[in-house]
C-alpha cells in the first residue's frame, strides 16, 4: 500500500491544472489526503492546511479534522485500497452539491460521537489517530509574601479508531516538547495561552503547529 501514496501525491502536486478549484471538493477530504502526505505543495493542500489551523484558532476551538464531513461512503468502491479511495473522494468532480460545499466554521459544539462513515480502523489511517490538540493555559507569579503561585489548565483532544473526536482534561506533563510552553526554573512572572496541534503523516513523519492568543 505504501508505494501507492507517493504516486497519488505526485498527481496532487503536479496536476493542479486539472483538479477542480478549492470550493469544488469537501475540504475535510482534502485535509485527510494532504495530511497523509505531509502537506505537499499545492494550492489545494495550502487551502486544506489553512482550514486545519483556522479551526484551532480561538474562538471557538474546533477539531482540526472533521472526518464526518468527508463523504467517504460516496466514493467507496469494493476493495479499493484506503488511500486510493481517499484521493478519489478528495478530488472527484461528480459528488452531489451538498457534499461538495465547504463547511462554515461554527460555534456549535461538535458531537464527540461523530465519526467517519466507513471503517477506517485500517492502519493506513493511523495518521488520523495521531492528531492531538492541546489547549494550554498557564500562569505563574510571586505574590507580595514571596510565595510562588501558579495555575494551569490543559485540555487534550484526540481521535478514536473511527475518527471520533473527544476532549478531556489533561496535565502539564502531557504537553509535547515541541510546544513553546515551558515553565521557568525560577518563579518569575510567566503567562502562556496557546492551542498546540501535532500529527504524524502516512509515513510517520512528525509535524506540529501552535497558535498563541
Amino acid at each position: 500500500m505504501k508505494p501507492l501514496l507517493p504516486a497519488l501525491l505526485l498527481g496532487l502536486g503536479l496536476s493542479t491544472a486539472t483538479i477542480t478549484p478549492a470550493a469544488a471538493y469537501p475540504v475535510d477530504c482534502a485535509i485527510l489526503l494532504c495530511l497523509a502526505g505531509g502537506w505537499p505543495a499545492s494550492a489545494e493542500c495550502a487551502h486544506a492546511r489553512a482550514v486545519f489551523i483556522r479551526r484551532i484558532t480561538p474562538w471557538p476551538i474546533e477539531p482540526p479534522l472533521q472526518i464526518w464531513n468527508c463523504p467517504m461512503r460516496a466514493s467507496f468502491r469494493g476493495e479499493r485500497q484506503p488511500i486510493e479511495r481517499l484521493y478519489d473522494i478528495a478530488f472527484r468532480t461528480d459528488l452531489p452539491p451538498a457534499a461538495s460545499s465547504l463547511p462554515e466554521v461554527s460555534a456549535a459544539p461538535i458531537l464527540v460521537d461523530a465519526q467517519a462513515d466507513v471503517d477506517i480502523s485500517n492502519p493506513a489511517f493511523d495518521f488520523v489517530r495521531s492528531i492531538r490538540v492541546f489547549e494550554i493555559t498557564y500562569q505563574q507569579r510571586r505574590n507580595s509574601d514571596g510565595d510562588c503561585n501558579s495555575w494551569g489548565s490543559i485540555y487534550m483532544g484526540t481521535y478514536g479508531e473511527q475518527g471520533d473526536y473527544s476532549r478531556r482534561r489533561s496535565n502539564i506533563s502531557a504537553v509535547p516538547e515541541a510546544s513553546d510552553f515551558g515553565i521557568p526554573a525560577s518563579c518569575g512572572n510567566y503567562w502562556h495561552r496557546s492551542v498546540f496541534v501535532e500529527w504524524r503523516d502516512y509515513e510517520g513523519t512528525y509535524g506540529h503547529e501552535e497558535v498563541h492568543y
